[in-house]
């Protein structure tokens, strides 16, 4: 063999490395990791699937042109940072997170690689990002900030519900990292003042703790109650409901999730639509966006929806002025 055909076929050789490289590079299938603080492997749920059917209508198929991986804490705080921490080491593309503690855990774990909240409700109070408009780091996604002013709306709807209302008990959850509560409570004084209705807060911080709860509202004779949204709230959202009718005290809740578990009623954000709308974002940031470029939107659907069911369990008839409002009607 002559030194012309060895370096003739070096070059080919190296060549075919290129094409092959380059081959190999452009069949390279994203990775997204998507975290979820309240949902399990056996029941993902609806706000998971909205998240899929968005990612579907943009033309990605899992396992064809695009790879999930999965992590589920079912309801444990103490598990978020871990299963962070896995897709960090997976060195996944992105990472999709819901509710606020979920991007708290995602953002101690990686501060380059690009995270999209499905649903945290109040992101600059909680430090995600440094405003709506210009998020500053590597945090955007759905926010639920408009939520902080649905406070108001929920107590109204107590009232006119009840009209005799008074006292209403704030079931808040004082563990949370989460600043949610706090401007949610903020939000509420100034309405319940205005309806004539004092508001005062109640605390569980886990599942064992909201016997006591319901105890301490029915001692400070609480006529209602109103949920701050809470990812231990909405994992408990059957027991919840349940002691909420044994107790017979009308409820408000933030999720229409409690009110298909039995709950009597709740108001706000369309939480299948910010998951769904959230695959917007993934799509823009696999194309080559920057989070700090994206940015953060708030939600566009609301819905009141009433379980006439479970108001019957406490012995209330829903005024036809309040039920001629609901988006659903539970029968």
């Amino acid at each position: 063999m002559t030194i012309k055909t060895i370096v003739v076929l070096l070059v080919g050789l190296a060549l075919a490395s290129v094409h092959l490289a380059e081959a190999q590079q452009a069949k390279k299938v994203p990775r997204i990791g998507f975290i979820s603080f309240v949902a399990s492997p056996s029941s993902p749920g609806a706000n998971v699937e909205a998240f899929q059917l968005g990612l579907r209508e943009l033309g990605y198929v899992e396992g064809q042109n695009i790879v999930i991986e999965y992590r589920y804490a079912e309801g444990k705080q103490n598990r978020l940072p871990v299963l962070a921490a896995e897709l960090v080491r997976l060195k996944v593309d992105i990472i999709v997170a819901q509710s606020t503690e979920t991007v708290l855990a995602a953002k101690s774990a990686t501060s380059t690689i690009p995270i999209v909240m499905t649903n945290s409700a109040d992101p600059i109070g909680s430090g995600l990002v440094a405003s709506l408009a210009r998020p500053g780091g590597n945090v955007t996604g759905m926010s639920l900030l408009a939520g902080l002013e649905i406070s108001g709306k929920q107590l109204e709807l107590l009232k006119e519900t009840v009209p005799k209302l008074s006292r209403v008990a704030v079931l808040a959850n004082p563990a949370s990292r989460s600043s949610t509560g706090a401007g949610l409570l903020r939000e509420a004084e100034p309405a319940a003042r205005s309806l004539g209705v004092k508001i005062f807060v109640v605390e569980a911080r886990d599942a064992s703790e909201l016997e006591g709860a319901f105890s301490a509202m029915k001692k400070a004779r609480a006529g209602a109650f109103l949920m701050m949204p809470n990812p231990i709230f909405q994992t408990n959202r059957s027991r919840i409901a349940a002691v909420a009718a044994s107790s017979r005290i009308p409820a408000m809740y933030p999720y229409s999730s409690l009110v298909d578990a039995g709950g009597l009623m709740s108001y706000g954000a369309n939480l299948a639509d910010t998951h769904r709308r959230a695959a917007t974002y993934v799509d823009k940031i696999l194309k080559g966006a920057k989070p700090t470029d994206l940015p953060v939107e708030q939600p566009v659907k609301f819905e009141f929806i009433v379980n006439l069911n479970a108001a019957k369990q406490i012995g209330l008839t829903i005024p036809p002025n309040v039920l001629v409002r609901a988006d659903r009607v539970i029968k």
